[in-house]
C-alpha cells in the first residue's frame, strides 16, 4: 500500500479523497493555486504545496508542476479526482514514466475511451449496444447529409473530442443540417482544438442511464448497477438517483453484465462509467468516462462500498474487496448538485459565504468544501456541494431530500437550492417520469429561460 498520495484536484472531491486516505492510514498531499491557499482541502490534508497562480491552466492543469510536487513531497501515487487531468492520457503516461502510480485506468484506456469515435467502435467490438450513426468522423457537409439520410432525421452532431455539450448540435431536417454541421465544427475547434465531428441518430425522449463498472486490471470486473442522470440543463447533470426509476432488476442485470464483461476483456483497472441513452427498453452507448463520477455517492449509498478506497486498493495491486455476488442493492439514493449560481439565468455567483450549516440525520451526506467565511473564487467550476440522501425506497429518499434541503443554510451567495425545492413539488419528478429534455422544457415554462 502507498504511504503517501497526492490529490491533483480541489474542492469537495479533494476532500473526498483525503478522507479515504485518512481512513486507510495513508498520508495525503493537497496541491493548490494561489487562489485556493485558504481552501478546505488545503487545511485538511497532511501536507500542501502551491503549484501555480489562480488560472487552472497554470496550476491544476500544469502537469510538470504536479509531478514536481510529487517529487518534492515523496508522494508515490496521484489521485486525479474528476475534471482537470483525470482523463488526460499524457498525464497518466508522464506519471508512469516518473515511477508514480496514477490512481485510475491505463493511459491507453483513457486514450481509447477519450476519443468518442474510437470509444464507440471499441464498445461495438465488446458487444455493447450503440446508437446508429456514422462510421468514424464526418469531414464534409456532403458526407453529413449522406449519413443523415441513411439513418433518418433527426440527427445529432457531436465533437469527437467533446464533452459537456460543446460541439453538439441537433438537426431535424436537411435544411438545418448545414448550419448545425458548420457550427458544431467551429465550437469543437474552439473548445478542444479539434474540429472533427461524428453523427448519430437523435433519440426523441431518452433517459440518461449510466452503469458503474469497476475492474482490477487483471481481467476481473463488476458492475454496481445504474444511475439515472436524466435531469440535465445544457447537457450538465443536476439531479442523479440510483437505482433508476424505470430500470427493472432484469434490465439492470442484463446491461450491467454486458458492461462488466466488456471492461474485464480489456483488463480495465479502477472505476469507470459506461453511459447510455435509454428509450423503449433499449440501451444505446454514448461514451465511457474513465474516472470517478461526480455522482458516485449515490452508488456508494445503495451498495455500501467506498469507491475511492477501492480505487486506491486496485492501484496498489491489492485487488477489489468484493465480488459481484457481494453487491446487494439496498434502498434508493438521490444526489443534487448545489452550484454557486444565480437563478433564473444560472450565472456564476462567486463571493463570500457568511454562514454554512450542513444538514444531518439518518441517511444524509453533504459533500462540500465551503465553510463560513470562505470566499468562493471566480476561476473554477461553480459546484460548491453535493447533497446526497439515502432511504429504504424512492418515496422515503424524496422526503429525506426535501427535509435536508430545508436544513441546509448557505448564506451570502446565491445557490441552486431553490431549483431543487421547486423540482420536488413537480409530479413528474415525484413519479420519476422524466427524460433528458424534461428539465429544460420545465425551465422554459417556469423561469422563462434556461
Amino acid at each position: 500500500m502507498f504511504d503517501k498520495i497526492l490529490i491533483a484536484n480541489r474542492g469537495e472531491i479533494a476532500l473526498r479523497v483525503i478522507r479515504a486516505c485518512r481512513e486507510m492510514g495513508i498520508a495525503s498531499v493537497a496541491v493548490h493555486s494561489t487562489a485556493d491557499s485558504d481552501a478546505m482541502h488545503v487545511r485538511m490534508a497532511d501536507e500542501s504545496i502551491c503549484i501555480g497562480p489562480a488560472s487552472s491552466t497554470d496550476s491544476y492543469l500544469n502537469k510538470a508542476a504536479i509531478i514536481s510536487a510529487c517529487e518534492i513531497t515523496g508522494a508515490q501515487a496521484v489521485h486525479p479526482g474528476y475534471g482537470f487531468l483525470s482523463e488526460n492520457e499524457a498525464f497518466a503516461q508522464a506519471l508512469q514514466d516518473h515511477g508514480i502510480t496514477f490512481i485510475g485506468p491505463s493511459a491507453e484506456h483513457i486514450r481509447v475511451m477519450g476519443d468518442k469515435i474510437m470509444a464507440k467502435e471499441t464498445a461495438k467490438e465488446l458487444g455493447i449496444p450503440v446508437v446508429p450513426g456514422s462510421e468514424g468522423g464526418v469531414a464534409s457537409y456532403e458526407d453529413a447529409i449522406g449519413v443523415a439520410e441513411g439513418i433518418g432525421f433527426p440527427i445529432i452532431i457531436k465533437a469527437t473530442a467533446g464533452g459537456g455539450g460543446r460541439g453538439m448540435k441537433v438537426a431535424k431536417n436537411a435544411a438545418e443540417l448545414e448550419v448545425a454541421f458548420r457550427t458544431a465544427r467551429s465550437e469543437a475547434k474552439n473548445a478542444f482544438g479539434n474540429d472533427e465531428v461524428y453523427i448519430e441518430k437523435y433519440l426523441q425522449k431518452p433517459r440518461h442511464i449510466e452503469i458503474q463498472v469497476f475492474g482490477d486490471g487483471k481481467g476481473n470486473a463488476v458492475h454496481l448497477g445504474e444511475r439515472d442522470c436524466s435531469l440535465q440543463r445544457r447537457h450538465q447533470k443536476v439531479f442523479e438517483e440510483a437505482p433508476g426509476p424505470c430500470i427493472t432488476h432484469e434490465l439492470r442485470a442484463h446491461i450491467g453484465n454486458i458492461c462488466a464483461e466488456a471492461v474485464a476483456k480489456i483488463n480495465y483497472i479502477g472505476a469507470g462509467t459506461v453511459e447510455f441513452l435509454y428509450e423503449d427498453g433499449e440501451f444505446f452507448f454514448i461514451e465511457m468516462n474513465t474516472r470517478l463520477q461526480v455522482e458516485h455517492p449515490v452508488t456508494e449509498a445503495i451498495f455500501g462500498v467506498d469507491l475511492v478506497r477501492e480505487q486506491i486498493r486496485v492501484a496498489a495491486g491489492l485487488g477489489m474487496s468484493f465480488t459481484q455476488d457481494d453487491l446487494v442493492l439496498n434502498g434508493h439514493a438521490i444526489e443534487v448538485r448545489i452550484n454557486a449560481e444565480k437563478l433564473p439565468n444560472f450565472s456564476p455567483c462567486p463571493g463570500t459565504v457568511r454562514t454554512f450549516h450542513a444538514p444531518g440525520g439518518l441517511g444524509v451526506r453533504m459533500d462540500s468544501a465551503i465553510y463560513g467565511g470562505y470566499t468562493i473564487p471566480p476561476y473554477y467550476d461553480s459546484l460548491i456541494g453535493k447533497l446526497i440522501v439515502h432511504g429504504r425506497d424512492r418515496p422515503e429518499a424524496l422526503s429525506r431530500l426535501r427535509r435536508a434541503l430545508g436544513e441546509l443554510i448557505i448564506d451570502g451567495i446565491d445557490t441552486t437550492v431553490p431549483l431543487f425545492d421547486a423540482l420536488l413539488a413537480e409530479p413528474d419528478v415525484q413519479n420519476g417520469e422524466y427524460n433528458i429534455h424534461w428539465l429544460e422544457k420545465w425551465l422554459d415554462a417556469q423561469l422563462g429561460t434556461h
